[in-house]
Formats: structure tokens, sequence, C-alpha cells
């Protein structure tokens, strides 16, 4: 099973209407929670009148900061530091405001749209102060001998780079429904969570609840990217809400909410050198640059900053390199992760500098690539460097194959020369190539239990979750290829936190790796198990005992064999075992990307017109979906490089609220991407040698296009930040060169 692009488990109930999100769910009694928001950047809370609102007809609550005065600010999650403490968000604002959009108030109602209507009569009396930002805190890393190289460089290179702000946009909003269960005496959270467990145990502890005193009950759910699925305001208000009126409560988030409250990402500017020798090596890279937290530092703590820096130099082999990352405050949304967190920002910074090493010596940029790379022999290869509490040992990889491979399946030379002779005919076309190193499978654990019952049918419970990318066919595939049966008959359960004690969830693609690579040691503890109870009733010796599709039977005589379903039935109806795995490094795969471009001479428009993604992702376990993921992943790269960013006037307000403002790419503007899938360096941490997969199409889109665009233009080194919109093309179109 594994290594077959089979069907995904998920999709049939999606497809007949069957699945339920979490506007789908609901419980008598239930109430609706609206948010009232600050609709100013900065100021502080002179008053906040509520008395109009507390008399309106189906109003069951209205509540502001000061009610929930006791609940402290959400922690951090990942990467927090005693710097960042002071910055944590309060779940309703009760002095000040820090950005528009910040939740001040809650009115629950007996129907939404009632809510919504009581929530316009709250009077928020703010008083505006002054935008100012604040630098919270350097994070600082280096390796190797940077001021020497510089000083015995050939050349030094210095660039400025930018990447705007923009974020994952899923087709469902957030959501949310808390219901305080009458026979278990549990608090139930219904929605889409990445990390489930987590989110639990966080509300209990803010709400000063007994452990597990709060379960996750997973829905379907229409898009996750990073964005989705952290620990926000509102998951603690529905909560505290439903605790308080000891009834359900439940939120669903418009789309200029999201807009406007859900996690920011990217928004980075950079100040980068490099140190280069006379045969082009790259000796030594010193980067400094500004990461635009927003107002608050919410669930990641520092991670997107800290990826950029452990992740900046890719695939080459730097001998130095240094690292200056300044976590700045502003009166923006709060920022998190976004597919590829920190890395396509880095990317397009270490790829902009080879491109730019290339430009200056003189040489093809794919011989500069070929001359930095991290060679195969080199794994695995210590970068000096740490992030999300691992050491960043590049664990394998053959860099050069990869850029070969891609080379060689566009035909460079060939596609090079045919550019070349449309740009001498007058056409604004271009070829551009982006590397990339990514992080998958991020530990320390993941459990996963397995039952099989006496009619044969299998359980696997796993603590992971879904936020699309195909957990159930996934898990299933692994579990079906050890037990040698039909993948469709293996149920897996996530997101349900009742039904195993811990888990991490979903999230740094890590759930291929961990989860998969834990189902592949249970169901080995599995048939172990089977082969122990099997040796008492066969009468055998557990030597004399072989596996063989679904059974346990003596070596050489097929007659004497019994079933799992027999096995379980032997001994009460159930054969059950766990496992967990665990790790204390990540896996990296790696791959580049090429991009085609054609531009319009009159508006600055880029047409794609062909987009290749070279992946190695050390084995695939279902490469479909991997084709998919990376698909997907191109898309909102894509869409990040040439089109979203979210702007802001100088009094803080948002200039981007609806979708005529936030630009995506269509069905239109999103080519085909082929897919070179490669599996020649399988990870040597996890019994299965695989690596994460979700966000490899995302990573060096910036990067690629950049490239392309510059070539098509015929204005080398002038594409410094992201997005790159027709506007601006069109005005490095007019400017001299």
């Amino acid at each position: 099973m594994i290594g077959e692009s089979v069907r995904r488990l998920e999709d049939r109930p999606l497809l007949l209407g069957r699945a339920k999100f979490i506007a789908d769910v609901s419980f008598p009694n239930e109430a609706h929670l609206r948010v009232v928001r600050s609709e100013v950047a900065s100021g502080l809370i002179v008053d906040i009148d509520v008395s109009e609102a507390l008399q309106s007809s189906g109003v069951v609550g209205v509540w502001t900061g000061e009610d929930l005065a006791p609940v402290p600010p959400i922690d951090f999650r990942q990467i927090g530091y005693d710097e960042l403490v002071p910055y944590r968000q309060p779940v309703l604002a009760r002095e000040s405001v820090r950005y528009v959009g910040e939740p001040v108030a809650i009115v629950v109602a007996e129907d939404a749209y009632v809510a919504e209507d009581i929530a316009e009569l709250v009077v928020v009396d703010i008083e505006p102060l002054e935008i100012e930002p604040v630098e919270a805190m350097l994070l600082e890393s280096e390796y190797g001998s940077v001021d020497q190289a510089f000083s015995e460089a050939h050349r030094i290179l210095e660039l400025e780079l930018t990447v705007g702000r923009h974020s994952g946009i899923p087709m469902e909003t957030r959501g949310l429904l808390a219901r305080p269960n009458p026979d278990t005496g549990r608090l139930e959270l219904h929605g889409a969570s990445k990390v489930p467990h987590y989110t639990c145990a966080a509300i209990s502890a803010m709400l000063d609840l007994e452990p597990h005193s709060v379960v996750g009950r997973e829905c379907a759910v229409g898009g996750g990217f990073g964005i989705r699925g952290e620990l926000y305001p509102e998951d603690v208000l529905v909560s505290w809400a439903a605790l308080r009126l000891n009834r359900p409560v439940k939120w669903i988030e418009d789309r200029r909410e999201h807009l406007i409250a859900a996690n920011h990402s990217r928004d980075q500017r950079h100040l980068v050198k490099a140190a280069v020798s006379r045969d082009g090596l790259i000796t030594a890279v010193d980067d400094e640059f500004w990461y635009d937290q927003g107002a608050y530092v919410r669930t990641h703590g520092a991670t997107v900053p800290s990826l950029t820096a452990a992740m900046l130099p890719g695939p080459y082999a730097f001998p130095a390199y240094r690292s200056r990352g300044h976590i700045c405050l502003s009166n923006k949304t709060p920022a998190g992760t976004y597919r590829a967190p920190g890395r396509f920002e880095a990317t397009f910074v270490c790829e902009r500098v080879v491109e730019a090493v290339a430009r200056v010596m003189g040489l093809d940029p794919v011989t500069v690539r070929r001359r930095n790379l991290i060679s195969a022999d080199a794994m695995p290869f210590d970068r000096q460097l740490s992030v999300l509490g691992t050491s960043v040992v590049l664990d394998s990889g053959d860099y050069p194959l990869i850029l070969d491979r891609m080379v060689d399946h566009i035909e460079f030379e060939r596609l090079d020369r045919e550019l070349a002779q449309r740009r001498a005919d007058g056409e604004l076309v271009g070829l551009g190539i982006g590397m990339f190193v990514e992080k998958s499978g991020l530990g320390p654990f993941e459990d996963v239990q397995i039952s099989i019952r006496e009619n044969g049918s299998v359980e696997v419970v796993t603590g992971a979750a879904s936020v699309g990318q195909g957990i159930e066919t996934i898990i299933a595939q692994i579990c079906a290829d050890d037990l040698d049966m039909d993948y469709r008959n293996i149920e897996v359960i996530h997101g349900q936190t009742d039904r195993i004690s811990r888990g991490l969830g979903a999230f740094a693609s890590r759930v291929t790796v961990m989860t998969g690579s834990a189902t592949r040691l249970v169901t080995d503890a599995v048939k172990r198990i089977a082969r122990d109870v099997a040796s008492d009733i066969l009468e055998a010796s557990a030597e004399d005992l072989e596996y063989r599709a679904g059974a346990i039977g003596v070596r050489g005589q097929p007659d004497r064999s019994l079933t799992l379903g027999e096995i379980a039935a032997a001994i009460g109806g159930e054969l059950r075992a766990e496992a967990s795995f665990t790790a204390d490094h990540m896996t990296y795969p790696y791959g580049a990307h090429a991009v085609v471009v054609d531009i319009d001479p009159h508006t600055g428009a880029v047409k794609i017109e062909r987009y290749v993604v070279a992946y190695d992702v050390g084995r695939a376990i279902n490469p479909m979906l991997i084709e998919g993921q990376i698909q997907g992943g191109a898309a909102q790269g894509i869409g990040g490089a040439l089109l979203e960013e979210f702007l802001y006037d100088s009094q803080g307000q948002p200039l981007v609220t609806s979708f005529m403002d936030y630009l995506m790419p269509t069905a239109s503007e999103t080519p085909a991407v082929e897919v070179l899938l490669s599996e020649d360096a399988p990870s040597p941490h996890n019994p299965l040698g695989a690596k994460g997969a979700g966000e490899g199409g995302t990573n060096a889109c910036g990067a690629a296009l950049a490239s392309a665009i510059e070539q098509a233009i015929g204005r080398p080194g002038t594409v410094t930040d992201l997005p790159i919109t027709a506007s601006k093309i069109k005005a490095l179109m007019k400017s001299a060169p």
C-alpha cells in the first residue's frame, strides 16, 4: 500500500455533502456569540456602554474586559521568551486597544443575527493614541568566521529585500461551539483545531478548570494552512460564556472578522550582505531583518522569525553565517504562521542573493547554485543552528541531483535560448529558478492506538488532527501495508481528545512522519500480541508462526491459522495495542521551483506559462496526495508573490477588509503545476524514511517568480519586494535602466 496513489477516504462525505463543518453542528438551547471589536488601532478605553444592548429583546448577556479580568492572557505554545511575555494578548481588551479588530466586548443572544444587531448597540469610547512601533526582542545566531570572510572577500554584495503581509484565507472561516455536557460534566469544544489536546488543556488552565475537563470534538475543516486551529481570544470567550450560562454557545466568524482578526503572516524587511570569492563561492552571509509581529505575540511566540533565521541558508554550504532578527510590535493584526512560515521569506532572501552573485560575477545562475550547494556526501550536515527546540542537522539529501533533474526536465539550455529569441522578438518572457530546504516531522512524540475486533474491523486512534491533508488515508495506508489488508476497512479516529490521552496535533508538516511512524510501530506491536495469543491456541511456538494476510498461521501448514478477528474473539472481542514514536530532531525535505512567465507590456500583469516543482520527500506514502499538496501550496505561494497583501494607512486602519481589496489567484491565474517527485534521500530517523510534503509547493514561489519577472522585463536585480504586483512591474518597466 505504501507508494500507491489510492483515493482519499475523506472525500466521499465531502462530495456527497454529508461532512459536518462547525456551522452544521447544533444543540438544543444553543445561544450565539458576537464579538464587539475595536475600530481604533491604538487608544485608551474611556468607557464601554452596554446599557442599551442589555435591554434588547433576545439578549442573553453582554460582557466586557472587566468581567473577564481573572482570565489570564493567552500563553505561548511554541518558542516563548521572557522578553515576549508582556506582549501576550488578553482575551478582551481592558485599558487600551492595539489594533483594529481587537475584541473589547462580547454579546450572547438567542439568535446569531440578533446577536449581530445587539453588538452594534454597544458603544465603545476610545481616546486615540499615536501609532508607536515597539521592538520586543532581538534574536541572534551565528556560525563560522563571518567578519574574517568579509574582510577577505573578492566582492561584497548588499541587498534590501521585503516580503509583504499576507496570510491563509481558508474557504471556511473560524468557528467554535462550546457545550457543557450534563452527562459527563465536561465542556465539549466542537470545531476545527490543528492542536486539539493543547487547545483543551490551555482553555482548562485559563478558566481554572480541572485537567481533562475540556474535550475536543473535531469537525470537518475547510482549509488550515497554519492560520487555523491556534488558540485565539474567541475560543476562550466562547468557552467562558458557555460555562457562565451553562448552555451551548456558538460563534461563527464572518469574512471581515477573519481578514482583520485571524493571524496575519510574513511582513519582513531584510538587509543582507554576502561575501563572494573570485570563483563565485559565497563565503559568508550576514542578514539583519525586522519582523512585524503586529499588536500582540500570540501562541507561536518567536517561531516565525526563528525559522527565518535558522532556515535562510537553504541548501547552500555557506561557511559562515550571521543572523539578527528584530521582533517588532505594531498596531496591526497580530501575526503567526502561514504555510512555509519564515521559509517563504528566507528562501526569497537567499535566492535573491544567489541571483545577485551570478549577475555581478557574470556567471550562469545554475552554475552559481551548483558551486555553492551542499554535496550529498556531506550528509548529515550540521548547520550549527537550532530552531523549535531542535538542532538543524540536515538528515539526508542530494541537492545537486534535484537541481540536475529540474534542469533536465525543463531542458534548461533549449528553453533559455527560446525565451531569449522571444524577448528579441519583443515578448516580455522570462525563466526563474528557486531552490529550497524545508523542515518537517517535528517531535517530540506522537501516540497511536489500534483495536482489531472479532469481525475483523480495524480502528486506529491518533492524537493528530485533520486540516485537510489526508490523514485518514495516509494512516490507513500505512496500517494496511503492514497488516496486509484493504485500507478502506480501516477507520482512523483523530481530533477526539477523550479517545487518546495525549497528542501534539497537525502542524509543521509532522503527521506523516510522526503519526505515520507511530502507526508502523503499533501494527508491529499488535502482530506480536496476536502471535503470542495464537501460539497458545494453536499449540505452536511463536518462532514457528508467521503473519499472512490478516492471520497468524503455522509456517508450512496453511490449514493451521487464525485470523486477527478470531484471535480478538478468543481474548474477549478485541485485540488492542498502543505505541509511541519519539524524535528529538526534524526531517528536511528539499527541492526546486522553475517558472516561465509572460508579462503584458501594457498592464504589467503576469501570466504563468509553466510551473514546475521538483521535490524530494524521502519516501512517498501516497504520491497523488503529495502532488495535490504541492499544487495547492504553489497556488498559495503564487498569490503571496504576485497579488496578496494586507495594507494599512498611517493611523493603523486596515485598507483590506473584503475580497474586493484582498486579491487571490483564481483558476485563471493558477497554472497547472508539473510535479517531479523524488525519493532519493529517505530520512534515516524514522521507520518509514518519510519527510513532510505540505509546504514545499509554497516555499520557493516568491524566489522563482522574482527571477523570472526580472528576466522578462530586462531589469535584473530590481525585484526586491513581494508581492510584485502588476502596478509595481509596470513602474519598473517605466523606470530608467
